[in-house]
């Protein structure tokens, strides 16, 4: 059972350390100190609700209804080209760039929107989480739950480290020229994930 539990963990932290739309976003809210609690919250539910249903045989229906992850590829290509557009607009324009000293209007709700949208309508979500975890439970038929909660339990702690541990890179932001480079990065980011979407 802890073996089970353990692979189960491994391979949920080796999905989720790679470069993504969700982790740059829960990154920039770790900087910037604004709701991150909340937004770490809802990657895990998102995260734990998908390696559920793949765990529990959904990873079957996707497979079998190939069309499905064919729209979430169209339009998580389109949310991320327009979100990769914003962060590129803030990288070139001087007077929209947040320093950590300063307040940032935005709200609870719209950031967590934000999140889901970065989290549900990625393909590359439905892809690690539900068909490859889902896949690689049917190895552990008598201890699928325990796989289960090791790839949840992953989650848990990488976006908090994440989303706490960027406060430690606070003292490079301290300057407009810091987020402007993130901002930049993110931006990359974004389009680069959305042109493997589509291309």
């Amino acid at each position: 059972m802890l073996q089970s539990y353990m692979q189960g963990f491994a391979i949920g932290m080796s999905l989720i350390m790679a470069i993504g739309a969700q982790n740059a976003f829960v990154l920039k809210q770790g900087l910037k100190k604004q709701y991150v609690f909340w937004i770490c919250m809802v990657c895990i539910a998102s995260d734990s609700i998908l390696i559920l249903m793949g765990v529990l045989g959904f990873s079957k229906i996707m497979q079998t209804n190939p069309e499905l992850v064919e729209w979430a590829k169209y339009l998580g290509a389109t949310f991320l080209f327009f979100y990769g557009a914003q962060h590129f607009y803030k990288a070139f324009t001087a007077t929209t760039h947040l320093l950590p000293s300063e307040k940032d209007e935005s709200k609870l709700l719209k950031m967590v929107l934000i999140c889901l949208a970065l989290t549900w309508l990625n393909p590359h979500v439905y892809l690690d989480t539900v068909v490859l975890i889902g896949s690689i439970s049917t190895q552990f038929e008598h201890a699928k739950l325990q796989f289960a909660l090791g790839a949840i339990t992953a989650s848990w702690i990488f976006f908090f480290a994440l989303g706490f541990g960027a406060r430690f890179l606070l003292p490079i932001f301290r300057s407009a020229k810091s987020w402007k480079i993130l901002d930049f990065i993110i931006g990359l980011v974004m389009w680069g994930i959305a042109t493997s979407l589509i291309v």
